[in-house]
């Protein structure tokens, strides 16, 4: 994966299913992969296909992209009070230990787009495999700003 500008538009969905839900104050994304219009950039499993350095750059790309589709069925950026929870999946290899330090390519996108309105609980979970081969999926839950503030 060669380094890349932050994607500017939604991902659009692979499948049938929405990018993002707003309901009773908070939003919801899908699970997004590190896709630039619609284009999967690296596929294969961590610790095997896919490097940590290059997963944790795929992980910042999938976690812009859930913010993206957040803030897009929200309204704006600035519709968001506070990142409240993300989940970091990778594919990877058996012996891979190294997942925080690839989900942490995410929790940092979220803190540079949104500052410490973007310091989120985490988990990172590996699994067998994501799809159409990515190697990282990344789903968000915010806080929306409520109106009146």
């Amino acid at each position: 994966m060669t380094e890349q500008a932050t994607p500017r538009r939604v991902t659009p969905p692979q499948g049938d299913y929405v990018a993002a839900v707003v309901h009773g104050g908070l939003a919801f994304s899908a699970g997004m992969t590190p896709r630039v219009g619609g284009r999967l950039r690296v596929r294969g499993c961590v610790g095997r296909d896919v490097d940590a350095r290059t997963a944790r750059r795929a992980a910042a790309l999938a976690a812009s992209n859930a913010l993206l589709a957040v803030a897009e069925a929200a309204g704006g950026l600035d519709r968001i009070a506070r990142c409240l929870r993300m989940t970091v999946y990778l594919c990877c290899s058996g012996d891979f230990t190294g997942h925080s330090a690839v989900a942490d390519g995410a929790s940092e996108t979220l803190r540079a787009w949104l500052g410490e309105r973007g310091s989120v609980a985490r988990t990172a979970v590996g699994v067998a495999a994501l799809p159409s081969g990515a190697p990282v999926e990344v789903d968000l839950t915010v806080a929306l700003v409520r109106d009146g503030r």
